[in-house]
């Protein structure tokens, strides 16, 4: 019995998905001869077998496609996108597939040119709780607040990138362009508060993503947050980039003066090229020092964070960043090595050979130097750090960058708990007035 055309059409087009190698092709053609010879013209039973081979021949079909694609030379480079940080959108460690660009004899002109530009796609983190809780012993703080799920600062190096896995998307472009919010954050904070166990305790902003992403001009999403932890005198920390900040002063300079309030302004570099290049949708250097002045100036302790300190690229602006921070009224000074856990090793990869390509072997030299010839390890204590000559001298840099200046490490335990009060919850009796 002759097999159906129409039948082998559908096998070759699901086991060879568009944009494969040509490898692929022709090798999925003399498989499938074989295949399906042994099935009936019944389209009932076609659809059988192809359920059936797909299922047995999947992951052989997938293992030999990726070691093909990877050294297939009509694989396309991916090129960076204006106002994006991450170079591809690499799938991520959960996933069963990796995607690629390929030349498939059809490429146009307009297609070695500039990559249009993604916009950023805002959904809705339907979570039931807002306070995220650890024991890390090598962190300040033992509860934080995460008021979005990815960034679009679209910071290369940010470690939080991973973290987009989970969601089945990928760390890379869709980290920065496919962003998650809690419409109903205040009123879930305020529920959290309002439990008869809670005890209070300094909540961290911007361990994750940061709270003033560009994102939050529409949202208001961290505004109802510190709302909140005004009423009931709730202290709290942040950590940002973005001089966005300055729009709530109103509610964080009255918190800074009652000893409830602390805020970090994270500048990890004071060229401004490079600055578009790493973290390219986050406020200039310049604007996040005038930041710094203005909170200062408002009453609230504001210090300054170099971070992430990367090797050869950004540890020789330290002294000139803590300086030019201390000029404008900081107060305290901290620093982080780069961290490059699972996914953003191979994204940093990319953006290094990508614009920094005449010094690429040299950084990732210097960072393997200081995590014990890894590109980075999860160690408490070591992973923010890192160890050896270089991660001492970079340490011993900034010791003596705030003893110069007298800066000092104000921790998040100095912050006054004790005028909390907590939130009322609503009554579930109707008014009768």
């Amino acid at each position: 019995m002759r097999p159906n055309r129409d039948y082998r059409a559908a096998v070759i087009s699901i086991i060879q998905p568009v944009g494969y190698c040509k490898k692929m092709r022709s090798h999925s053609q003399q498989l499938l001869p074989r295949i399906s010879a042994k099935l009936c013209v019944c389209n009932l039973e076609n659809i059988i077998g192809i359920i059936f081979i797909c299922s047995c021949f999947y992951p052989m079909i997938h293992a030999m496609t990726i070691s093909w694609t990877e050294g297939d030379d009509s694989i396309l480079p991916d090129r960076p996108i204006k106002g994006r940080g991450s170079v591809s959108n690499r799938s991520g460690r959960f996933e069963g597939e990796q995607r690629a660009r390929i030349d498939d004899g059809w490429l146009l002109e307009e297609d070695l040119g500039d990559r249009p530009r993604l916009r950023t796609q805002l959904g809705i983190d339907a979570a039931r709780s807002v306070i995220t809780r650890n024991t890390s012993p090598d962190v300040p703080f033992d509860r934080s607040i995460n008021p979005y799920r990815g960034c679009e600062h679209g910071c290369v190096y940010c470690f939080a990138r991973p973290t987009h896995a989970y969601l089945g998307l990928s760390p890379g472009l869709d980290f920065e362009t496919k962003l998650f919010w809690k419409p109903d954050v205040a009123a879930l904070l305020t529920a959290e508060l309002a439990r008869p166990k809670y005890r209070c305790g300094p909540i961290a902003f911007g361990t994750n993503t940061d709270p003033y992403q560009p994102v939050e001009r529409e949202t208001f999403a961290m505004r109802g947050l510190l709302q909140v932890l005004r009423d009931c005198s709730h202290p709290f920390s942040i950590v940002t980039k973005n001089a966005l900040i300055c729009r709530d002063l109103d509610l964080i300079a009255p918190a800074g003066q009652a000893n409830q309030a602390r805020v970090m302004l994270s500048v990890t570099t004071l060229d401004r090229g490079l600055a578009n290049k790493m973290e390219p949708r986050a406020s200039t250097p310049e604007k996040r020092l005038e930041a710094i002045r203005r909170l200062c100036d408002a009453g609230v302790p504001t210090g300054v964070l170099v971070a992430p300190i990367i090797p050869a690229v950004n540890d020789h602006e330290i002294e000139e960043i803590v300086t030019r921070a201390a000029e404008a009224g900081a107060t305290s000074a901290g620093h982080v090595l780069l961290r490059l856990p699972l996914e953003i090793e191979d994204l940093f990869k990319e953006w290094l050979a990508t614009h920094m390509p005449d010094r690429a072997e040299r950084v990732l030299s210097l960072i393997r130097q200081s995590h014990g010839g890894q590109l980075y390890r999860s160690n408490f204590g070591e992973r923010m750090r890192g160890s050896g000559p270089y991660a001492d001298m970079i340490a011993t840099r900034m010791k003596l960058a705030r003893k110069k200046l007298g800066l000092d490490r104000r921790t998040l335990a100095m912050m006054d708990c004790t005028a909390f009060t907590p939130p009322q919850k609503p009554s579930a009796q109707l008014s009768l007035l």
